[in-house]
């Protein structure tokens, strides 16, 4: 057991690292965060490592790192583990991922732009929207990846 005094609760955790109450939950459940130790009133008493452990994973997350990834950043983060050569390769995933989805925007991007345009204009009977979003998967995301 802890003393209250010297930690921090879920609440205050969740506002120093900018979440929301749930996802503190959430990451406890699946491991992301570690389950921290309980007062003697049965809550849960985090440190301020569990500030920073938490705010990294949220930024990971904001930058939109999937669960797998953060967990081996996590790993390849812990005290010994630094390896430039292994979070290249995470960071390099990431960016192929990144770059398959601003390609997409970017389409989107132009398509709206038309759309837009036209809209104003006339009544048409299809819709390039509607038409991109419904297309086929392969032809966005077939083997590419």
């Amino acid at each position: 057991m802890v003393t209250k005094a010297r930690s921090l609760s879920i609440g205050q955790l969740s506002k120093l690292a900018g979440v929301k109450l749930e996802t503190v939950r959430y990451y406890e459940r699946i491991g992301l965060i570690v389950r921290p130790p309980r007062t003697e009133g049965g809550h849960r008493a985090y440190d301020q490592q569990a500030v920073k452990h938490l705010a990294f994973v949220r930024r990971a997350r904001d930058l939109g790192f999937g669960i797998s990834d953060i967990r081996a950043l996590l790993a390849l983060a812990a005290p010994g583990r630094n390896s430039c050569t292994e979070v290249e390769g995470v960071a390099r995933a990431h960016l192929v991922s990144f770059q398959i989805k601003l390609a997409d925007l970017s389409k989107l991007e132009a398509i709206l732009r038309t759309t837009v345009a036209q809209c104003g204009e006339h009544v048409s009977p299809d819709c390039p929207v509607l038409d991109m979003l419904g297309s086929d998967v392969q032809e966005h995301h077939g083997g590419s990846r």
